[in-house]
């Protein structure tokens, strides 16, 4: 089975964790590093780390970056992909924690193999989840707006570690740009479920331990501007199906 993590990058040079990258290459078939535009040398240090580079000219925003990243997986024949973020918040080993729930079913479909997993900061005792309180607030407005749109108990749309079987319904929710800059995640979970994807096929992992890390590019304003795409991706929703029963 060929497993493999994108990490959309955009001016990450400072703080890009090649060491902590590389021990999770050494347990994967492959770390793609998707350079977004960057003007800094982000794309340099993550070709001399060893990692397979791939540079987009212009900045797209990070949802362009995983689906450019997560489609260049899927081509190469990846059996299994990922996305993490940059910053590394989600450490390593929770995200090959998330990779071992898609590894243990066997992909078995008769046997309810699992096609996609979903990271989690659920704080609860035994976890260690470090997250500013204004940015925790915001988030839950922000994860219940999603779960609204969705139509599935979601508690956490926006966390950076996410993992999926290579499926058709992953293939064409990746076919076409992301309407969304900020709110990607959300609108790709809503096209996987368009595509035919069972939500009775995912899982939703409470992360044991996630940080938040200075030099996040998601603002305040970003939050908001994502709240309302995401209510926007509701409507649209909601009347392609109607459209679709008529």
């Amino acid at each position: 089975m060929k497993r493999v993590v994108v990490v959309p990058c955009f001016n990450e040079a400072r703080r890009l964790d090649t060491a902590a990258l590389r021990t999770l290459a050494e347990r994967l078939d492959d770390v793609v590093i998707v350079d977004d535009g960057s003007t800094d040398d982000t794309a340099a240090i993550a070709s001399a780390a060893g990692f397979t580079v791939l540079r987009l000219t212009e900045n797209g925003g990070k949802g362009e970056a995983v689906r450019h990243g997560l489609r260049h997986a899927l081509a190469a024949g990846a059996d299994v992909v990922a996305y993490l973020d940059a910053d590394l918040a989600t450490p390593i080993e929770e995200v090959l924690r998330l990779f071992a729930v898609v590894d243990e079913d066997g992909g078995d479909e008769d046997a309810g193999a699992i096609d996609v997993v979903l990271g989690s900061r659920i704080a609860h005792l035994g976890a260690q989840i470090e997250r500013r309180a204004g940015r925790h607030y915001l988030g839950r407005l922000f994860a219940t707006t999603a779960s609204l749109a969705l139509g599935l108990g979601v508690y956490d749309t926006q966390c950076g570690a996410k993992v999926f079987r290579a499926t058709p319904a992953l293939a064409t929710a990746l076919s076409t740009p992301f309407r969304s800059r900020w709110a990607f995640d959300v609108e790709l979970l809503g096209r996987l479920l368009d595509a035919g994807s069972s939500s009775d096929r995912w899982r939703e992992v409470p992360l044991r331990r996630w940080r938040d890390v200075d030099g996040s590019q998601l603002s305040p304003a970003s939050m908001l501007k994502a709240g309302v795409d995401v209510v926007s991706l509701g409507i649209a929703r909601r009347l392609t199906r109607r459209a679709r029963r008529t």
